[in-house]
């Protein structure tokens, strides 16, 4: 819980005051489940202190909630029994700047006796990544968002534009990119119908894009890139990288803003893996960088791909570990329907040299750039909890380095093109297919239950072989659908 109570008080008075010369009446508490929804308590402004001091109650049975509020179990978790204390990180409080009146803070879970929650995917992460750090590294992370954005027919936008059927007829012009949803009644209206990765579609949605980067701005998220997407009405958005846990705080913040903006703009913003079967899907790639003494990893003039011994340890540790960080970074039976070859998605284990088709893809970046080295992981999607994310990431990444990881060489072009057998040749494999199967990838992966630890591995299992068994006999369309506005 950081500073002392004494200390952790008077910054909450501090904070309060602040808040309230504001206008902000009611905080979001929020933390992230292991199905990846963000749950939240909120708590007026006032009783900010009060909270501080003794947090704010909650059942630990959400560690063992599925995506549709199913309850599953594990050894540890999944009665009536027990409560948890909230407490909010005031470093990272933020006023909303399009929820008018509200502020958010993330929380770290702790038990009524002042112990953390084993369970705690926030503490998990700060704890890989302080590992890292007693290892001497430095780390930097940083995510890319992909979201579909759909005319909202129940919502009203400022000035007077009304969904469809609401008060005024409809305020959408027909012919703009409606597309009927296989296998079901309900209609995706986009907002725009420009190609993909085109000015038509800023030209026609500027003002909402320009508001979701003031938005950001105001709330104090650098934005590196806002761009069109590949899909229908689909856009992307990347942050500046930070260190691990507040790369996590950062996309909490940066979907919920989406989120809001998209609201009051008449819109609905989707971030499921896949807003229509069939379709290209929405990722949500991480980003990583590694220094150690000051110096970048990423960087080194004397090694191969520029990368130093460690970076390649870690990076080596990754690609090993993907098939079971899959459960992890796409943890939805959605995801594996992104999840196909030639899509850009990262369907093979290997790794590639600017190479958006390799699971694992080298960033070299610009040459004048001393930071301009990174490595993205491309499998993964918004329906992962991110907290998790980074840690096994750490984990798995840490592991190299102490078991001597190794990267094959790099793979060119698409390995999806290449035959059955150059392919084992190679060493190139499939990822997971399904959750089923990264599942009993996890289970098998002692290093990633190492870092975990016994209660908090046991609930995602738990909340993982629920959620697959739940939609096993289900078509794509049908766990689209299911899917679609869960994240």
């Amino acid at each position: 819980m950081g500073s002392g109570p004494a200390e952790q008080e008077d910054h909450a008075r501090r904070a309060t005051a602040r808040l309230d010369a504001e206008g902000v009446r009611t905080i979001a508490l929020t933390w992230v489940d292991n199905a990846g929804i963000v749950r939240v308590k909120t708590v007026p402004t006032p009783r900010l202190a009060q909270v501080v001091h003794s947090g704010v109650g909650m059942s630990p049975i959400f560690d063992v909630y599925t995506s549709d509020d199913i309850v599953a179990a594990s050894a540890h978790l999944g009665g009536p029994d027990g409560d948890l204390r909230l407490f909010p990180d005031l470093d990272r409080l933020t006023v909303l700047a399009a929820q008018p009146g509200w502020a958010w803070a993330p929380v770290d879970r702790y038990d009524q006796l002042g112990t953390p929650h084993p369970a705690c995917q926030r503490q998990f992460a700060r704890r890989m990544a302080d590992r890292a750090a007693a290892e001497g590294l430095e780390m930097r992370m940083g995510f890319e968002t992909e979201w579909v954005v759909v005319r909202d027919p129940a919502a009203v936008a400022p000035g007077g534009f009304a969904g469809a059927g609401g008060v005024g007829g409809p305020a959408w012009p027909d012919g703009t990119g409606g597309a009927a949803v296989p296998g079901s009644s309900e209609v995706l209206h986009y907002p725009c119908a420009g190609p993909a990765y085109g000015m038509t579609r800023v030209v026609e949605l500027s003002d909402y894009l320009r508001d979701v980067a003031e938005a950001l701005a105001v709330q104090g998220i650098e934005v590196l890139q806002l761009h069109p997407e590949y899909s229908p009405g689909q856009f992307e958005i990347s942050t500046a990288p930070a260190d691990p846990v507040r790369a996590a705080d950062d996309l909490v913040l940066v979907r919920e803003t989406i989120r809001a903006v998209s609201q009051r703009h008449g819109l609905r913003a989707c971030f499921a893996p896949t807003a229509v079967a069939g379709q290209v899907g929405n990722g949500c790639h991480l980003h990583l960088s590694l220094r150690r003494e000051g110096r970048s990893l990423h960087r080194d003039p004397d090694a191969r791909w520029g990368l130093a011994p460690d970076a390649v340890r870690f990076l080596g540790g990754i690609l090993d570990s993907l098939p079971a960080l899959l459960a992890v970074g796409a943890p939805s039976p959605a995801s594996y329907l992104r999840l196909v070859p030639s899509q850009w998605a990262g369907a093979y284990r290997c790794w590639g040299v600017e190479n958006r088709e390799a699971a694992l893809r080298l960033v070299t970046g610009s040459p004048a750039d001393p930071e301009g080295g990174n490595a993205e992981i491309k499998c993964f999607d918004a329906a992962a909890n991110p907290y998790l994310l980074i840690g096994t990431v750490i984990a798995a990444g840490l592991h190299g380095i102490t078991s001597g990881g190794q990267l094959p060489p790099p793979v060119t072009g698409d390995p999806g093109a290449l035959g059955v057998r150059e392919r084992a040749r190679r060493g190139i494999t499939r990822l997971p297919v399904s959750l089923t199967e990264a599942a009993d990838h996890l289970e098998g992966a002692a290093p990633l239950l190492e870092a975990l630890g016994e209660v908090l591995y046991g609930a995602v299992m738990a909340v993982r072989r629920a959620e697959a068994a739940q939609f096993a006999e289900s078509d794509p369309e049908e766990i689209t659908a299911a899917f679609r506005w869960r994240y």
